[in-house]
Parts: structure tokens; C-alpha cells; sequence
């Protein structure tokens, strides 16, 4: 058997029961995460382009466009706009080996594809998890040599809606070999772009239509090149220069979900997330002001310069902005939902604050326990030093996320929909809940 097959006869026997239930704890995590960050997202400019013109597109009422009265379109047009709505935002979820947002996609697909099919919360729970898993299994499986060649991230995310949607359209596991092969020979992006542009989330968008695309032609007979994943100029080979050996290893021993997933709890790039929470913890610990502020110097294994806009101008600039996240948490002594608002992104103590970072020396000791972690230390005007070391980001599946936590990113974000607070409880007693649920539109009727 090829990759692509026994990879596939896993994902889709694999049954709800015999998924740990951090793992499914973490399923309807981000399916709360999701939608917080699509509710923020929903006006900008990307988001908004994409859903007119599926909603001009029409087509058979399937699945809903969240947050839109009566508003329904066939299973890929709603989840493109779903997938658009979150990933505009950048703040949903995280692979920390990559940073793709994995779970916008993903969601976006099992949510839409469960409506049109009548599909139980549990089904969705366990599509999401193997279709996690199946994201994140294939895209290590290009690491890090994709991201070096500037592909970008969502060459792996496209296949969590692949198999999420086979799952919950009911293929046979042959049909979903093929449906992976089938988005294998579909899926591109560009980091550049991503970087700089909203193609980003446009990314977002392509990589759930991928998927659905696929698994809609696989399930009517249509089939790919079944050692596509371990052939000689094939994914594997060609993206990451692997063998593909990697996606099978240990299956079933753990779930990705859980060991790589993490949520955001503050808004921008996860890489640097930690540098964020650093400052602010160093700032705090030692009650600095900003005046007393003579340097600022962080360090991450790799780190050697700094990356990105230096001064933000918006919220793309802001979000991949190391310098900012590490300037605001020290000024504020926090780093959360207000550091994405322009208010803040124009702070001029904050921009002051930017231009006391520098890149210290790479951390020689503890080397494996930083993912996507950073130490953060400053120099004050009287000679004081303070530093702080955070390994592992907040939101992370590998340290625990806890309900509370999404439950005040839901009421930070979800106003933006807009929903009030008793509708924003009410979605999220079904996301605690989800399991129970007989029909996705349990949900989905609470967006509106």
C-alpha cells in the first residue's frame, strides 16, 4: 500500500470513541477559536470581497455563511467565506512547527459539510481531530525545507478539510487516498505574499476549496497518483525533499491536536507570541515604567535579526511585527486583544519603546524546550537588569488550554459580529457542549 492509502485507512477508521479526550476537548476548542476570530474578521476588506462574491455566486442553500441571516450556499462557497472571515483576522490557531493556522480551514469545512450532511457534534469532533491530524502529519512531512523555498504553510493545512470532509461525506478510505492525492496536486501558496498582503488569507480560502474540491471528485470516482506522497518528484520529495516516511510514524500514539495545536489568546503571529508575554512578564516582575527603559533585548533559538516591519503602521504590519509585540508587552506590562487595535499600533510610546529592541546572542542550554519560545531582557536606565523566559506561548495544546480562557476570547472578539453577550454565552454553552449536539445548526443558528 502507498502512503496516501494507509495514511487514508487510518484517518477514516479511526472511530470517536478511541480519540483521548483532550484530544476532542481541543476539536471543540477550536471550533470556538474559529469563529471568535471570523466574528473580528468579518469587515475587513479580504473577508468581505470574498463572501459578496460567493454570495453572488449562489447555489444550492447548503450550509451557512456565519454570522449572515438566511443567508445559505453550497458547502465549498460558505466555507471559503468562513475560512476568509477567520484567517482575515489572524487570530485563530497555530501549528507550532509551522505556524499555519490549521484549524480555520479545517473548521470552516467540517461545520459546512456537516450541515449539508446531517453530521452529529461528535462526527464534527472527530473529523476535526483526524483532519488535524492529517494537516499537521503531511506538512512536518515537508519541513522545514517548504517554508526555506517559500512555499507557504497552507500546502499543509489544505488536507485538514480533505479529510475532514471525506469523513463526513462518507467516503470509503480508498476514496480518501485518492481525495488526498487529488489536493496534493492542487494546493500552492507564496510566504512572501502571505507576509506582506492579504493573499494570506486568501490562502486560507484556497486550501478549504482544495479540500472539499477534492473529496466532492473523489467521492463521484475521480483519482490521482496514489504514491504521490513517496514517488520521486513527488509532494514529499519535491516541497520538502523527504521520502514521506515521517507521515506514518507512530499513528495513533498521540494527536496533533493536542501535541502541536495551539490557540491564540492574543491576536498576531504566533512566532511571537511568547516575545509579547515575555516583555510584559519581565516589565511586570520588576514594575517597569517606560522611561526606564534604556534596551530591550530578546533572543529564540535561530533569532538573529529582527524580522518584519520594524515600526507597524496596521494590523498586517502589526502582526508580523516581533519588535511591536515586544515593545507593547513591556510598555503595558500585557499583550492582548487592544494590541491589535490601531489606537495601539499608533502608540507612540510603543514606537519609542521599538526602537530600544535589539537581538541578543542565540540560547546555547534547553534548546528543545523553546517552541516557538523567547527570552526577553531589559536593561534599565539605572542599571538593573530583568529578564523573563517563556518556553511554550499561552493557548498551547501541550501545556493545557483551559474552557476560560476561550470563553474570554469568544466575549473579546464575538461582539465584532455583532452578538451580545447572551448570544455569545449561548454559542458558547453549544461549543462546551458539542459532543451532545445532534446537528451542526444547533450552532450555527446562534450566530445571528
Amino acid at each position: 500500500m502507498t502512503i496516501a492509502e494507509r495514511f487514508a485507512e487510518f484517518l477514516m477508521d479511526t472511530r470517536y470513541d478511541e480519540i483521548a479526550d483532550q484530544a476532542v476537548d481541543h476539536a471543540a476548542m477550536i471550533v470556538a477559536s474559529t469563529l471568535a476570530s471570523a466574528a473580528c474578521g468579518r469587515h475587513i476588506d479580504s473577508s468581505r470581497i470574498v463572501s459578496e462574491i460567493e454570495i453572488q455566486r449562489g447555489g444550492t442553500p447548503e450550509a451557512a455563511v456565519w454570522f449572515e441571516k438566511d443567508v445559505r450556499l453550497p458547502v465549498i462557497g460558505a466555507a471559503r467565506a468562513n475560512a476568509l472571515m477567520s484567517d482575515a483576522a489572524a487570530s485563530d490557531d497555530s501549528d507550532l512547527r509551522n505556524i499555519v493556522h490549521a484549524g480555520t480551514p479545517l473548521t470552516a469545512t467540517a461545520l459546512a459539510v456537516a450541515e449539508a450532511t446531517g453530521a452529529s457534534g461528535k462526527d464534527i469532533l472527530a473529523a476535526i481531530v483526524v483532519g488535524y491530524e492529517a494537516a499537521g502529519r503531511i506538512g512536518e512531512s515537508i519541513m522545514p525545507k517548504f517554508d526555506y523555498r517559500g512555499h507557504h504553510g497552507c500546502m499543509g493545512a489544505a488536507f485538514g478539510p480533505t479529510i475532514a470532509a471525506a469523513r463526513l461525506y462518507g467516503l470509503t478510505a480508498e476514496q480518501a487516498a485518492h481525495a488526498l492525492g487529488l489536493t496534493a496536486t492542487t494546493i500552492g501558496g507564496l510566504t512572501k505574499a502571505a507576509n506582506t498582503s492579504i493573499a494570506r488569507e486568501y490562502h486560507a480560502g484556497n486550501a478549504t476549496m482544495a479540500g472539499i474540491s477534492a473529496v466532492q471528485a473523489a467521492m463521484r470516482g475521480y483519482t490521482a497518483e496514489l504514491a504521490i506522497f513517496e514517488m520521486e518528484r513527488g509532494f514529499c520529495q519535491l516541497f520538502g525533499g523527504s521520502d514521506g516516511s515521517v507521515i506514518l510514524e507512530d499513528l495513533g500514539t498521540d494527536w496533533d491536536i493536542v501535541t502541536d495545536m495551539a490557540l491564540k489568546l492574543v491576536p498576531g503571529g504566533h512566532p511571537y507570541h511568547a516575545l509579547g508575554e515575555a516583555g510584559a512578564n519581565a516589565a511586570r516582575e520588576a514594575d517597569v515604567a517606560p522611561e526606564q527603559v534604556a534596551k530591550i533585548i530578546v533572543s529564540r533559538p535561530g533569532m538573529k535579526n529582527l524580522t518584519g516591519p520594524l515600526h507597524p503602521k496596521n494590523l498586517i504590519d502589526m502582526a508580523h511585527s516581533p519588535a511591536y509585540f515586544t515593545a507593547a508587552g513591556v510598555r503595558d506590562h500585557q499583550f492582548g486583544w487592544i494590541h491589535a487595535s490601531q489606537e495601539k499600533i499608533d502608540d507612540p510610546v510603543i514606537h519609542t519603546l521599538i526602537d530600544k529592541v535589539t537581538v541578543g546572542p542565540e540560547p546555547t542550554e534547553n534548546l528543545a524546550a523553546y517552541r516557538q519560545g523567547a527570552t526577553v531582557a531589559i536593561e534599565m536606565t539605572d542599571g538593573r537588569t530583568v529578564a523573563n523566559t517563556v518556553f511554550v506561548p499561552n493557548g498551547a495544546g501541550c501545556v493545557g488550554i483551559d474552557w476560560a480562557d476561550v470563553d474570554e476570547k469568544c466575549h473579546a472578539l464575538m461582539p465584532a459580529a455583532p452578538l451580545d453577550d447572551v448570544k455569545i454565552e449561548s454559542a458558547l454553552s453549544k461549543m462546551r457542549q458539542f459532543r451532545t449536539l445532534g446537528h451542526a445548526s444547533e450552532l450555527t443558528d446562534h450566530l445571528v
